[in-house]
């Protein structure tokens, strides 16, 4: 009996692996920014590979070197059809990098690509200009993080988003007024104290809001010329 069950496997196993078997096809679903040419072939799906050895974790990981690409889903239709659903980034910042070139940047902090000099999105700075690496996937996260949780109630206000070594971060509002968050922790709390402060305060510009203790507000006054 264990015969016959090791022999209809290793026949299951064989049959499976014949050319019907392999994939013929394969569907990429919203993908916009990168070639899918490309990416069928860093999945190596074009190799026409068994369906069995078709894993979306390996996937995944072959698409890791896509800027766009932040996961995929894969779901397989027997015999030979493979599905591809690519959900891109949403860049929330733009920011120059080391050749003052403008990129777009995710909210991981992830340089997604080249942008135009009109971006209508709030502009990243770190604040250590001497490092020669893209800092916004690293030190300077803490400034694309809060571009990526800015609510809607005064997002298109802010200009600029500015985070130091320390990782404290500052919103540069186009009015001009510049809002201190301090660390990027207790983010409701700061947003909710600085549309407070649009809302029912009269700002000067150059007026600076320490919204870094959301219950302890303090407005200094533009720096003296």
């Amino acid at each position: 009996m264990g015969l016959v069950v090791t022999l209809l496997a290793l026949g299951t196993q064989w049959t499976l692996r014949q050319s019907f078997f392999r994939v013929q096809h394969v569907h990429i679903m919203g993908l916009r920014h990168e070639s899918s040419t490309e990416v069928i072939a860093a999945t190596g799906l074009g190799r026409h590979p068994t369906m069995l050895d078709v894993s979306s974790t390996n996937i995944q990981r072959d698409l890791r070197a896509f800027p766009w690409i932040q996961r995929v889903s894969v779901t397989t239709h027997w015999p030979n059809t493979v599905d591809i659903v690519v959900h891109e980034a949403t860049p929330v910042a733009v920011a120059f990098n080391s050749s003052d070139q403008l990129r777009y940047v995710s909210a991981s902090g992830r340089d997604l690509g080249d942008a135009p000099l009109d971006a209508n999105l709030p502009t990243l700075t770190y604040l250590k200009p001497q490092a020669p690496t893209w800092p916004f996937a690293r030190a300077g996260q803490p400034a694309a993080m809060v571009a990526g949780e800015l609510p809607r109630a005064f997002s298109a206000q802010v200009s600029a988003i500015t985070v130091d070594a320390s990782g404290d971060v500052t919103l540069k509002m186009t009015t001009p007024v510049t809002f201190d968050l301090g660390e990027a922790v207790n983010l409701r709390e700061k947003f909710v104290a600085v549309a407070s402060v649009i809302a029912h305060s009269t700002l000067r510009p150059g007026d600076v809001v320490d919204v870094s203790v959301p219950d302890e507000l303090a407005v200094t006054g533009p720096a003296p010329s």
